[in-house]
């Protein structure tokens, strides 16, 4: 715009009721939550075709506010956002606000009406934004690795047919201890922070084993709690194992401990329960999207103390 238009603008801005200029102020709001989401979209600029893999490309014109690239070697155009989980999703202007809600972890509700969108719509977006983080873990542990073993109840909330009698609200479970209604999640995690979640069918010795095989150097030290499970399965991958008999009152054994995993899963619990004081956070997590919520808090917890930014969510959301 040129100047004189400038000008001519500012004089009817001026002129403006009050109302007027609430609903220009929200527009231009708007506006500038639209051109921060799209300059996070695009801080990474793509490496490689998502059609191809091909890294001849050249930038060819703009499309929706976002930069489109021609590949030179299949000839099909692209965007930062094409083939990633949040290809064709629309709003983009409230895709920063979202990145923030993730981070204050605000249940579906409550992100329907701070972003004033239908809850269809939260719901969809929570599992496209984590899609890539629920897969973003640990590869490998080095050093003193420690493993536990943790249990959340099954739940087959979302689904229409149930072998079971249906329970209201999560509910709890119809045996005490551990039993067939628990799904088991390995929690691993070395003294650096690094951490791994595995979702498994059962806690033998020979399905922990080939669950923590690709975790474990032979290197790797292997602390652990009194479970014969795990002992097991630390003599098959032939590492070094120490275990702590916490239910016999023992925490420490010189440097050898289970705290930090511990540690790890009472936050993460906490976390899944607890939204203010009273206000339970989640009322039972679908097991079909627990590696999602998994991947949440890992995402939220890597760097204690500080929250990630809303920028850097919607990166990880996009590029893993």
């Amino acid at each position: 715009m040129k100047q004189p238009k400038l000008h001519r603008l500012m004089q009817a801005i001026a002129q403006l009721s009050w109302r007027q200029r609430r609903v220009l102020q929200a527009q231009l709001a708007a506006l500038q939550a639209r051109e921060a989401s799209i300059e996070a979209i695009e801080s990474q600029a793509p490496g490689r075709c998502p059609h191809c893999s091909g890294t001849h490309f050249v930038k060819n014109g703009f499309a929706r506010g976002l930069q489109r690239f021609l590949c030179r070697g299949c000839t099909r155009t692209f965007n930062a956002l094409t083939g990633t989980p949040l290809s064709k999703l629309h709003l983009r202007s409230k895709w920063l606000a979202y990145a923030r809600a993730l981070d204050q972890g605000l249940s579906i509700p409550q992100v329907a009406r701070l972003l004033d969108v239908a809850w269809s719509t939260a719901f969809r977006w929570r599992h496209r934004f984590l899609q890539l983080p629920s897969r973003r873990q640990a590869c490998a542990l080095h050093g003193i690795a420690e493993v536990d073993e943790s249990y959340f109840l099954e739940s087959c909330k979302g689904q229409r047919a149930l072998l079971r009698q249906a329970r209201r609200r999560g509910g709890k479970a119809s045996k005490r201890g551990v039993s067939k209604e628990q799904v088991p999640v390995l929690m691993a995690r070395d003294r650096a922070g690094a951490t791994a979640n595995i979702i498994v069918a059962r806690t033998s010795a020979a399905e922990l084993s080939a669950a923590l095989a690709p975790l474990l150097p032979k290197d790797t030290v292997l602390c652990t709690d009194s479970s014969p499970s795990l002992a097991a399965a630390a003599q098959l991958l032939g590492v070094q194992h120490h275990s702590i008999n916490v239910s016999a009152g023992i925490r420490v054994d010189g440097p050898w401990h289970v705290q930090n995993v511990n540690a790890y899963v009472s936050r993460l619990r906490g976390w899944m329960r607890r939204l203010r004081g009273w206000m339970r956070r989640f009322k039972g997590v679908a097991t079909k999207y627990l590696a999602s919520y998994l991947g949440w808090f890992r995402m939220l917890d890597c760097a204690p103390g500080s929250a990630p930014q809303p920028a850097s969510v919607l990166a990880l959301a996009i590029h893993g």
